[in-house]
């Protein structure tokens, strides 16, 4: 029988003080649990990961650790985004357990579809997709814009699974090869599914938020949505040169029809109609700048090639660190 794999729970936090200790008990029991059917090791733990929270987050995960080894963490220099998050938890956990899943700590992602996410892994699925079955909680607008931005970013190009977050479990030896994924601008959803390997679903209900207030706003979310398509498409750019043609071509046939109502007599003078062309065009050459000035922009932070994320503290490197004095006082 092949021995239980290690599993590391990978945790972004950001002001959670509230609701954090609700769920880390959850998440505790969830590992406890899986240990004692022998799914997972013992070894496995839960990683937390402090993503300059301006609250006590950083506190409560560092009590979390002092009472039960299986709670770590990790805290961010500065805040520096879910993704980047997401992403620090991943690689620290690379090297040290064989699957991680990554999961929000406000309680709404069901826990329970870990065991079936492990199953899988089992089976030899090296990805694990969490995947929403209904969104019923949602308001109408949430659920429409999100229903909306899946079938914008599969039109884009950009293979995505439909109804999926950052709930997943990844094998080891998909996190090696996501280690090799150099950019700057990250967009996990889109960017697992260019590694590749064998995949599988388990749907799962999305609960309310166990405390506190999403810090996922409007904003967020369209800038989150708005670095998926322009990291990972550059259809946006062909349609603005598929456009710039069509604008072109509209305007040789008004040019030509203007020369040939001047030959014949027929020119009126029309403000209104040439001040309504130039807006138009004018409008689509900002927009048009916009959108290329955004990958521009892009371009210049992925040259600076700056760092992600930036590690300030561990809780296992204070444990060694008073374990260190405390035998150099004896």
């Amino acid at each position: 029988m092949a021995r239980p794999c290690v599993l590391y729970i990978i945790i972004p936090c950001y002001n959670e003080e509230s609701v954090l200790p609700i769920t880390a008990p959850v998440f505790l029991r969830r590992i406890q649990e899986m240990t004692e059917r022998g799914l997972i090791s013992d070894d496995s733990r839960i990683l937390f990961v402090n993503d300059g929270s301006r609250d006590e987050t950083w506190r409560i995960i560092s009590d979390l650790a002092e009472k039960d080894r299986h709670y770590i963490g990790i805290s961010q220099s500065r805040n520096r985004g879910h993704q980047n998050a997401v992403l620090a938890g991943l690689m620290e956990a690379k090297d040290r357990c064989d699957i991680t899943i990554s999961i929000d700590c406000d309680g709404q992602d069901d826990p329970n579809a870990m065991d079936e996410m492990v199953k899988k892994y089992q089976e030899g699925c090296e990805v694990v997709y969490g995947v929403r079955s209904s969104r019923e909680t949602d308001t109408f607008f949430k659920r429409t814009t999100a229903e909306a931005f899946y079938h914008l970013l599969s039109w884009m190009g950009v293979e995505v699974v439909f109804n999926h977050a950052d709930y997943r479990l990844l094998s080891n030896r998909v996190l090696n090869e996501l280690q090799n994924f150099r950019e700057v601008n990250i967009y996990l959803r889109g960017m697992i599914p260019l590694i590749g390997f064998r995949s599988a679903q388990v749907p799962y209900e999305r609960h309310e938020r166990a405390a506190g207030k999403s810090h996922y706003p409007l904003s967020k979310m369209l800038g989150l949505a708005f670095d998926g398509i322009t990291s990972l498409s550059v259809r946006p750019i062909r349609m603005i040169a598929a456009f710039g043609m069509l604008v072109s071509v509209f305007s040789f046939c008004l040019i030509v029809w203007s020369i040939v109502q001047y030959f014949v007599g027929n020119t009126v003078p029309g403000w209104a109609s040439l001040c309504a062309i130039v807006c138009f065009v004018g409008g689509i050459q900002l927009v048009s700048l916009g959108i290329i000035g955004e990958y521009i922009g892009k371009i210049y932070l992925e040259t600076k090639a700056r760092p992600r994320y930036i590690i300030s503290e561990r809780t296992y490197e204070k444990k060694v660190s008073e374990e260190t004095e405390a035998k150099e006082e004896l």
